[in-house]
C-alpha cells in the first residue's frame, strides 16, 4: 500500500507527485459513465486509466453464468430518443446486437377484467406528434373513453411544460396528474405503465420534472422517439466484452478488481490515486462511482454541500427468471394490468437455452419484495404467470432464481433534482460522472452515457483539449 507521502508499506518510496509526459486521466469506476468517460478522453489524445472494483465492466448493467445459462442481472431496454446510448453502441461496435423495434408496440394484457384477459396495445403510426399516438389511444381497450379523452388533454399540458423550470422539480408528478383530471384507473393503466419503468417510481412519488422530461422526450418529440431497443445479446457482450476489446484500442489502459482507496492533491497541482500497493499519479480524476462511494472519496471542500450525495435516495429493482420446459410466450415481451407482474421479457436465444424458454420478469418499485425469500416469490409469481400466459399452465418449471438490485437506481423523489451534482467539483482537476449527477434524465443508461461524456468534456476544458471529437449531443457540463 502506498501512502499519502509516497512511502509505500516495507520503506520504498514512490514519487507521485512528478508528472508524466502527457496528459493523463485517471477514471474510476467502469460502469456505462466511466467506460465513456474513458473512450471520449482517449479519442480526444488523453492518455486514460481506468479502474474498476469488479472483475468486470458495465456496472447495474452485466451477465453471469448460471449452469449452461448467460443471464444478466436484470432486463435493460433503450428508446430510440436515447442518442447517447445509441452512440455509445456505435462507438463499441454493439448497435446491430441490440437493435430498436421497427414501430413502438407494446402488448399489454389486463388480468382484472370480469370477463378475463383482455390485450390491448400501445403502439404508433407514421404520422406526426402527436398524432402518431391517436388511433393506439382511440382503441386503447383499458381505459373509459372518456379517460381517453382526459389522457389526450393531459398529454397536451405536459407537452407544454418548460423542462428548465426548476419549480417542476419540486411537485410529484401523481398530484399534477389528478389536478389534470386523471383517474386512478388512467394513472394505472397507462402513465405508470411507461413511468414506473423509466422512473422507478409510481406517479405519487415521482418529481414532475423528471417524469415531464421522460414522457415529452419519449413521447411527445418525434414519432419513432420511444421505439424500444434491448439486447439480443447478453449485456456482458456488451458492456464488458465489446466495451474492453474498444477501450484497448483506443489505448485505454483498464484494471479490473482494482478499488480505489483515496484520493489527494499532489505537490505538481495533480492528483495522486491510491490503489492497493500503488499511487498513480493524474493530471485530472473522473469519479465515475455511485454516489455515496464518492462521497467517500471526495476531498474536503471538493463540493459546496457534499451531504446532498447522501440525501440522493435509491430505490430497488426485482429480477425474477424463470425457464420452462417449452415455450409459453410467443412476443418478445409483454406488459400487463391486474397483476403484480410487471414487464416479461423472453430472454431464450441470449442465455443460450437450447430447449424451453427463459423469461425474465422486472420488477420496479420493489421496495416491499426486495428481500423476500425466493420460496415466497416463487408461490406469489408462478400462479400469475399461468393466469398472464396459458401456455404455462403445466409447463416444468426447469429453473427459478432471483436476482436484487437493492440500490438499482437513485430515487427521482420531488427535489432529487437540487441534490444531483453537474461533472465539475470546486477541486481542480476533478470531476464527477454517474446516472445520479445533473444529467436531466432519470437514472437510465442514457443518463450514464451522457455523464460520462459530460465529464469528459469538462476534463477536457481544463486540459485545453479540443472538444471536438466529442458526440453531437455533448453539452457543457454544468
Amino acid at each position: 500500500m502506498t501512502h499519502a507521502d509516497g512511502t509505500r508499506d516495507g520503506g520504498e518510496v514512490t514519487d507521485v507527485s512528478a508528472p508524466r509526459p502527457g496528459a493523463h486521466t485517471v477514471v474510476v469506476g467502469g460502469g456505462l459513465a466511466g467506460v465513456t468517460s474513458a473512450l471520449a478522453l482517449a479519442d480526444a489524445g488523453v492518455r486514460v486509466t481506468l479502474l474498476e472494483g469488479r472483475p468486470r465492466l458495465g456496472g447495474l448493467a452485466f451477465s453471469f453464468r448460471r449452469g449452461d445459462l448467460t443471464v444478466d442481472n436484470g432486463q435493460h431496454v433503450y428508446l430510440r430518443c436515447c442518442t447517447a446510448y445509441r452512440w455509445f453502441l456505435d462507438r463499441i461496435g454493439g448497435a446491430g446486437l441490440a437493435p430498436v423495434q421497427d414501430r413502438l408496440d407494446v402488448p399489454v394484457l389486463d388480468l382484472a377484467r370480469p370477463e378475463g384477459r383482455r390485450l390491448g396495445r400501445l403502439r404508433r403510426d407514421p404520422l406526426p406528434v402527436p398524432l402518431h399516438l391517436g388511433r393506439s389511444l382511440a382503441t386503447y381497450p383499458h381505459l373509459s373513453l372518456a379517460e381517453r379523452a382526459g389522457v389526450g388533454r393531459a398529454a397536451l399540458a405536459l407537452k407544454g411544460l418548460d423542462l428548465a423550470d426548476p419549480s417542476l422539480d419540486d411537485r410529484d408528478f401523481g398530484s399534477w396528474l389528478a389536478e389534470h383530471g386523471q383517474s386512478p384507473r388512467a394513472v394505472e393503466a397507462l402513465w405508470d405503465l411507461v413511468g414506473v419503468a423509466t422512473l422507478n417510481a409510481v406517479a405519487g412519488d415521482a418529481s414532475l420534472g423528471l417524469a415531464a422530461m421522460v414522457f415529452k422526450t419519449g413521447l411527445l418529440s418525434d414519432p419513432g422517439a420511444a421505439d424500444i431497443g434491448w439486447a439480443r445479446v447478453p449485456l456482458g457482450e456488451l458492456h464488458d466484452r465489446l466495451a474492453r476489446k474498444t477501450l484497448d484500442s483506443a489505448g485505454v489502459r483498464t484494471e479490473v478488481r482494482t478499488r480505489v482507496t483515496a484520493l489527494h492533491r499532489d505537490g505538481g497541482g495533480g492528483w495522486g490515486v491510491h490503489i492497493p500497493g500503488e499511487t498513480l499519479h493524474a493530471d485530472s480524476v473522473v469519479l465515475a462511482v455511485p454516489q455515496r462511494e464518492a462521497y467517500d472519496l471526495l476531498p474536503d471542500g471538493a463540493l459546496d454541500a457534499p451531504e446532498h450525495l447522501l440525501e440522493i435516495g435509491t430505490a430497488p429493482i426485482l429480477n425474477i427468471h424463470v425457464v420452462y420446459d417449452r415455450q409459453v410466450l410467443a412476443a418478445p415481451f409483454l406488459t400487463a394490468l391486474g397483476t403484480p407482474v410487471q414487464w416479461v421479457f423472453d430472454r431464450t436465444e441470449a442465455s443460450g437455452l437450447k430447449e424451453g424458454q427463459y423469461l425474465a420478469l422486472s420488477q420496479s418499485t420493489a421496495q416491499h419484495e426486495i428481500d423476500e425469500p425466493v420460496a415466497t416469490l416463487r408461490e406469489r409469481y408462478l400462479p400469475e404467470l399461468e393466469r398472464l400466459l396459458p401456455r404455462s399452465r403445466g409447463a416444468e418449471v426447469k429453473d427459478f432464481f432471483v436476482t436484487r438490485e437493492r440500490t438499482a437506481t437513485f430515487a427521482p423523489a420531488p427535489g432529487v433534482g437540487r441534490l444531483r451534482p453537474g461533472a465539475r467539483t470546486k477541486a481542480p482537476g476533478l470531476y464527477l460522472a454517474g446516472a445520479w449527477t445533473a444529467t436531466g434524465w432519470p437514472a437510465t443508461m442514457e443518463s450514464a452515457v451522457r455523464s460520462g461524456v459530460g465529464a469528459a468534456g469538462a476534463a477536457l476544458g481544463a486540459l485545453g483539449r479540443s472538444r471536438g471529437l466529442l458526440p453531437d449531443f455533448f453539452e457543457e457540463a454544468a
